[in-house]
């Protein structure tokens, strides 16, 4: 396996994919983008930290280490756009979330340079993924492919005002059962804390792509607010204030709402009545 995929395999019918918490760029790569901070700026950060109790409830986590800046998994490989009409980032993305140019004069991305991208990252990071449902598959009725994220809590350039905590995403009721939906989204708003399904973030490529619920796999994807587990600053974001550190203190109580979300996944696709 690639020394930058992570696959932690455990039997429960879940995975949890984590496909921005990556921070390498290869130093060719990195030789052509106006700084290292920028390139990293808009990674998920600490998602799999906050995270980190996954395997103990026997949960299978796929984890790439690449950043998306050098290719984003979570894209369509034919580069069409999840949101059209909205800003967004591409498949290798040649600005930041605040519309910051990633690349120095020149040397943005071409043709090529996406297709080896494609090969090198992308396709084996979706095989892993694609092995594990199937692994599950096998023995399960169903499985749930749950995509864990996060995102600063205001970004203009991406969209209006402050984001929910928490922005669970089902591709408009496409890609998973309603009864998941609804079950997650319970035991969000059991936090007393700020909940959409299908808001700004209605699900990236990966929700979109593996959710077939007539085939037995269910994708949900979850977007969360940074500020449950880390402060975000108040003033511009620079290379001096962001990221700020994981505070295990400030995300306790997300950790214990994502903790039954994840375990309602369990108990929907362990149950015996197939839809």
């Amino acid at each position: 396996m690639k020394n930058w995929l992570k696959v932690q395999r455990g039997d429960a019918p879940v995975v949890v994919s984590l496909p921005h918490t990556g921070t390498a760029i290869p130093a060719e790569l990195e030789a052509q983008l106006v700084s290292p901070w920028l390139s990293r700026k808009d990674a998920d950060w600490w998602v799999d930290d906050l995270y980190d109790f996954a395997p103990e409830l026997g949960i299978t986590t796929v984890r790439t280490s690449i950043s998306r800046t050098v290719i984003d998994v979570n894209r369509d490989p034919a580069g069409q756009s999840l949101y059209p009409g909205s800003n967004t980032t591409d498949l290798c993305p040649i600005a930041t979330f605040d519309n910051e140019t990633l690349y120095l004069p020149g040397h943005k991305p071409d043709a090529n340079d996406i297709a080896q991208r494609l090969e090198s990252y992308f396709v084996p990071y979706h095989q892993a993924v694609l092995s594990e449902l199937e692994r599950l598959g096998a023995t399960h009725p169903r499985v749930v492919l749950y995509d864990a994220h996060s995102i600063r809590s205001r970004i203009p350039h991406l969209f209006e005002g402050e984001l929910p905590q928490f922005n669970i995403g089902t591709n408009s009721g496409e890609s998973c059962s309603s009864d998941l939906a609804e079950a997650v989204q319970m035991m969000c708003m059991l936090s007393g804390d700020t909940v959409v399904t299908n808001g700004r973030f209605k699900g990236g490529w990966i929700t979109r792509y593996y959710g077939e619920p007539a085939r037995g796999v269910h994708a949900i994807q979850m977007e969360l607010a940074c500020r449950g587990y880390m402060r975000e600053p108040t003033d511009a974001i620079t290379g001096d204030n962001w990221p700020t550190p994981y505070e295990s203190t400030r995300a306790a109580p997300l950790r214990a709402t994502l903790k039954k979300v994840l375990e309602a996944c369990i108990v929907f696709a362990s149950a015996e009545t197939v839809e």
